[in-house]
This record gives C-alpha cells, sequence and structure tokens, in this order.
C-alpha cells in the first residue's frame, strides 16, 4: 500500500461566517490545489486556498433569490477547460455559467 496524505477542514458547525460549510455539497479541486465548495444553506460558493483557516465567496451569499447573483440551494458545480464555472441551482431548476472565476 502506497502511503497517502489526507487532509479536511471542519466547517464548525451551522451558520453563514466564512470559517463555516452549512450544508456543503459539490466541490472542486484545481491544479494549484485551491477548494471550490458549493455551501447549500447558505446559497453560495466558496474557495479555499491551501492552507486557509477560512474560505471567500466567490459567487452568491447575497440571500436566496432568483437574481444572477443569487442561487436557491446550490448542488454541484464544474469547471470547463476554459476555466469557466457551472453551478448547479437546484430550487431555481437552472445551471449557471460564471466566466473565468
Amino acid at each position: 500500500m502506497q502511503n497517502q496524505e489526507s487532509s479536511s477542514h471542519r466547517g464548525l458547525g451551522k451558520g453563514a461566517t466564512l470559517e463555516k460549510l452549512y450544508y456543503p455539497y459539490g466541490l472542486s479541486v484545481n491544479a494549484l490545489d485551491t477548494l471550490y465548495v458549493v455551501v447549500a444553506a447558505n446559497n453560495r460558493v466558496m474557495r479555499w486556498l491551501q492552507g486557509a483557516k477560512q474560505g471567500t465567496v466567490i459567487l452568491g451569499g447575497n440571500g436566496r433569490g432568483i437574481a444572477a447573483n443569487q442561487f436557491n440551494e446550490p448542488m454541484s458545480l464544474s469547471f470547463d477547460k476554459n476555466g469557466n464555472l457551472y453551478v448547479v441551482d437546484h430550487i431555481n431548476y437552472r445551471v449557471q455559467r460564471f466566466t473565468r472565476v
């Protein structure tokens, strides 16, 4: 068996502060080990730099809604080869594309 390295970030419970992950669902990690997480209960997408104690809201976080800068229970995300981000916005029945986040 090969040696494997593991790390995790504990979301520290419910809430909207930047060190909390309240119902995290989808995630993606890029080549720089930056973690992107969809946080459904806070209707936002967060970016966590390697070793960071808290994340940064990069999309959403403006309350629940249907505007272009809002989500209603986002569930997953994916990047394409050009760096565009796609977010599945569950309750709004849509997939949103964000150019080079």
